[in-house]
């Protein structure tokens, strides 16, 4: 790594600057999980003071372009894998970006609902929904957990489905006959902790996307309810949006 850096740097532009698009190169010729530079030996090379280099790779880390190890130094990230802008399944969305979608299911049966789930259905509380918890993966490695709830009186035979590799927006459609054109979805950012943190392989505290889906038939009714919690170092949300005269 050292030996692509420049020797020293302009005095045409801000050093902060400079440094970031430093930073920035090397990262786009490095492989996920390369080390770069420490802090002290992009300070001393480049005579700026140690706050200046960190805060740039604070920043870095935080655009999910590094990643910090505690004791251990800087790496180049994972490549962030971007939602569709159209309603699609995550298995169709890591094939889209040549990842192999897989699952772990945690769970799978019919309960209750309770009043969320039963509110965002437009169901009465426990009324019986089939319950599906499962951790997502892209190659193999966690990417999201997922929990999906479906009423009972249409897609009970649904607890009993094996949905360890599949898509269930693929099981709905084919196995059930389901139509779901439209969704009403909303993200928040949240911090993974506890068992979530442990499931996805992150240090509790880490940042994530939690997406609430709601998928709605032809008539605007809805067919299910999920969320979804995405690894926040591994996914971004991509908008093009246009002002309207």
């Amino acid at each position: 790594m050292t030996a692509e850096l420049p020797r020293k740097l302009s005095r045409r532009s801000p050093k902060g600057e400079q440094l970031r698009s430093i930073m920035e190169d090397l990262i786009d010729a490095a492989k996920p999980g390369d080390p770069l530079p420490s802090e002290r030996e992009l300070a001393e090379r480049y005579d700026v003071a140690r706050m200046t280099v960190r805060a740039e790779i604070t920043r870095l880390a935080a655009e999910g372009m590094v990643e910090r190890v505690q004791g251990r130094g800087t790496f180049v990230a994972e490549a962030r894998v971007a939602q569709a802008a159209a309603l699609s399944s995550f298995t169709e969305d890591m094939r889209a970006r040549g990842l192999t979608a897989g699952s772990q299911v945690l769970g799978q049966e019919t309960e209750p609902a309770d009043d969320v789930v039963a509110r965002r259905l437009g169901l009465e509380p426990g009324t019986p929904v089939v319950r599906v918890r499962r951790v997502r993966t892209a190659d193999g490695e966690p990417m999201a957990l997922e929990e999906a709830f479906l009423p009972a009186e249409r897609f009970g035979a649904l607890a009993g489905e094996d949905l360890e590799g599949a898509s269930l927006f693929t099981v709905l459609e084919e196995r059930f006959g389901a139509r779901f054109p439209a969704a009403d979805q909303q993200v928040v950012a949240v911090e993974i902790v506890g068992e979530d943190a442990n499931l996805l392989r992150v240090a509790p505290g880490r940042a994530g996307l939690k997406f609430h889906t709601i998928l709605l038939d032809d008539d605007e009714r809805p067919v299910a309810y999920a969320w979804s919690l995405f690894r926040g170092d591994r996914y971004e949300i991509r908008l093009r949006q246009e002002r309207r005269p």
